[in-house]
């Protein structure tokens, strides 16, 4: 496939994976993983290949070994989306700080 079999722009698939990240819930919190402030950076390549690199509440959390499997199969179904690449990382450390305003005003942080 080459760029022109695609009508989108990777910058246009990136909102679509941001769509998707979106209905993607911490299984702790009731806040999605993007508003929580989990994923750090998203890349999505001329060939629309997708890397995310996102965090955990915790280094010790529960899914860490089957939440980026996850993420990576569901942010795969986002249309013209090729291959996903999900890597934690655990720098900087996320804290309560990170979440976005409406996920700080859900939680009552306000």
């Amino acid at each position: 496939m080459t760029k022109e079999d695609f009508e989108m722009s990777p910058e246009e698939v990136k909102e679509d994976v941001i769509e998707m990240l979106q209905t993607i819930y911490d299984p702790e919190i009731p806040i999605n993983i993007y508003e929580l402030g989990l994923i750090y950076d998203i890349t999505v390549s001329e060939d629309y290949n997708v890397a995310i690199n996102m965090t955990l509440t915790a280094p010790g959390c529960p899914v860490a070994q089957s939440f980026p499997g996850e993420i990576e199969a569901k942010v795969a179904t986002v249309a013209n989306v090729n291959e996903v690449n999900v890597e934690l990382v655990w720098d900087p450390p996320w804290t309560k700080d990170m979440m976005n305003e409406a996920a700080q005003l859900q939680l009552g942080m306000f």
